[in-house]
């Protein structure tokens, strides 16, 4: 099925416009004019979750993942607010007590960190080793490096470097992340289409 026209408004779907564009080959017309009858989403504010092991859990995301706690109250709630750039937002992260589900039941997808730099990236790869924290796969998906490991609760977190290459989705190439960062780059050019 081929589209010849679409306007879309907001800057949500200007971003899915794109995706579907470069998947399918297609140039739909896009508007950057936003409706004033359509309220457009800014950003993600923060994700909670709930916990078996409060303590455990708030040591992985602070001492391994390196957020900072910005307040906590453990003995009556069981909440603590995480965040990366307290300065900006308060809490990006909330881990909570309460996790009542039956072991091995899967609640969250997937939570992801972003990084600025390669370099940031196979730090993280060398600290989830030294951490022994389980390590799933490393992949390039072009347009990032993606680390996905398990944190001691068994929810699949991903640590990615957007390289900004404009690779159709989905791509999923196994990479080694002790690789030097020029070899990396060079995997993920090779799958820009022509």
């Amino acid at each position: 099925m081929k589209i010849a026209e679409i306007e879309l408004s907001g800057r949500f779907c200007d971003w899915l416009l794109d995706q579907w564009n470069m998947m399918n080959s297609v140039n739909c017309q896009k508007t950057s004019e936003w409706r004033r009858d359509m309220p457009s989403v800014a950003g993600l504010g923060h994700v909670g979750i709930y916990t078996n092991d409060l303590f455990k859990m708030r040591d992985f995301y602070s001492r391994v993942m390196g957020l900072e706690i910005t307040d906590e109250e453990t003995e009556d709630r069981g909440i603590v607010f995480m965040s990366s750039k307290p300065d900006e937002e308060h809490h990006e992260f909330v881990l909570m007590k309460g996790r009542d589900v039956p072991e091995g039941a899967k609640m969250v997808q997937q939570i992801s960190f972003y990084v600025d730099t390669l370099g940031d990236l196979k730090q993280f790869h060398s600290v989830f080793k030294d951490e022994s924290v389980r390590i799933e796969r490393t992949v390039s998906h072009g347009n990032a490096f993606g680390m996905y490991a398990l944190d001691p609760e068994g929810n699949t977190i991903e640590v990615y470097y957007r390289t900004g290459f404009p690779v159709p989705q989905p791509c999923a190439d196994p990479v080694n992340l002790e690789d030097s960062e020029e070899s990396l780059l060079d995997q993920a050019r090779s799958r820009i289409p022509a």
